[in-house]
């Protein structure tokens, strides 16, 4: 076929065998990757350098060809053109102003101009589409209004998560602005992705997994539905996968917002997710990335359980894992993984 096999999987086409790609494959259990970041220890500096960004996002495509190969980046790296410098500690992670009142918002939010803010971002992807043709599909990515929120409003990575549910319950009209300028701003940077190369999107809200069902209805739900909306005006035929880490409780939710896949976490079987999410919608996913850390004869049967229960979801399955992969993995078993998925057959 003409298109690569990821691609057609996600738009639900009928595929001879899963197409497999694996979150967070870029990175630190990769040895090529820890060598380049002694020579380059600044993350920004790897994510925003096209060059180095574009050899990140093809280290594990020339190690074991998986099915995706997705851009190098950062949920965080449209936010400087938005307005919100931050900067990323290797221990402490992302670090940054935290936004708090409608006086903070009117005086920093800016309209995202992506080519101009993220222009590495639009060269990466037209190059990395160039490079890998029809062996890969090449995937974009972006965070989720609320996830980038939750960044700005407590200043960098949490563990409660109480200053913005705090606001969500004192000051809800301020993270409802907060909301809706970053939606319109993540909308304009996906559709800036898609033009420059990415044929998926997916859209990561890592931390929605936090709000209780009404307020996840309330400040994570409108807002996805926001962004993909945009998205899918300008570019109806792109398909979009959404994840939320534990997002067990949320998958009918989840299947409301506009998404083609819904990437679902270990803590729910694929069967129990395709009855919860309907026969509409693709799914992504979901071994436990722990497995990858145990032998080859486990990783095969736990990966072929999967599977087997996939086999038959009209709307089609990624396969993947249910979040990212652990930097302690061992670079062959990443491979035996991908390659037990791609010696599968239905």
């Amino acid at each position: 076929d003409s298109l690569p096999l990821l691609l057609r999987a996600a738009r639900g086409e009928s595929v001879e065998r899963p197409p497999v790609w694996m979150m967070r494959q870029a990175g630190r259990y990769m040895k090529v990757y820890r060598d380049l970041r002694e020579r380059h220890p600044s993350f920004r500096e790897r994510s925003e350098n096209p060059d180095l960004s574009y050899e990140i996002s093809m280290q594990p495509f020339e190690a074991f060809q998986p099915d995706g190969v997705i851009l190098f980046s950062d949920i965080l790296t449209p936010l400087p053109g938005m307005g919100f410098d931050f900067d990323i500690q290797e221990k402490a992670g992302p670090v940054l102003p935290p936004v708090r009142t409608e006086a903070d918002i009117a005086k920093r939010m800016k309209k995202l101009e992506p080519a101009a803010a993220c222009p590495f971002t639009g060269e990466v992807l037209g190059q990395l589409r160039k490079e890998v043709g029809n062996a890969a599909t090449v995937l974009g990515f972006i965070g989720s209004p609320y996830t980038l929120a939750t960044y700005l409003v407590e200043g960098g990575t949490s563990k409660e998560y109480l200053e913005i549910k705090k606001m969500g319950f004192e000051a809800p009209q301020v993270l409802h602005k907060l909301l809706g300028d970053i939606a319109d701003n993540i909308a304009e940077y996906a559709i800036y992705q898609i033009e420059a190369g990415a044929q998926v999107i997916q859209l990561f809200d890592s931390w929605a997994g936090h709000l209780a069902p009404c307020d996840y209805d309330t400040f994570a739900a409108p807002y996805q539905r926001r962004v993909i909306e945009q998205i899918k005006r300008a570019h109806p035929e792109t398909p979009i996968i959404i994840y939320i880490n534990k997002s067990g409780a949320l998958l009918e939710r989840m299947a409301q917002v506009g998404a083609d896949i819904v990437s679902v976490d270990w803590t729910v079987t694929i069967e129990e997710a395709r009855k919860r999410l309907g026969d509409d919608i693709g799914i992504q996913g979901n071994l436990d990335p722990a497995i990858l850390l145990s032998d080859h004869a486990t990783i095969k049967e736990r990966t072929h359980e999967i599977l087997a229960q996939a086999a038959n979801i009209p709307k089609g399955h990624v396969m993947n894992l249910g979040h990212g992969i652990d930097a302690t993995t061992p670079e062959e078993n990443s491979k035996f993984f991908v390659d037990t998925v791609q010696a599968y057959r239905y």
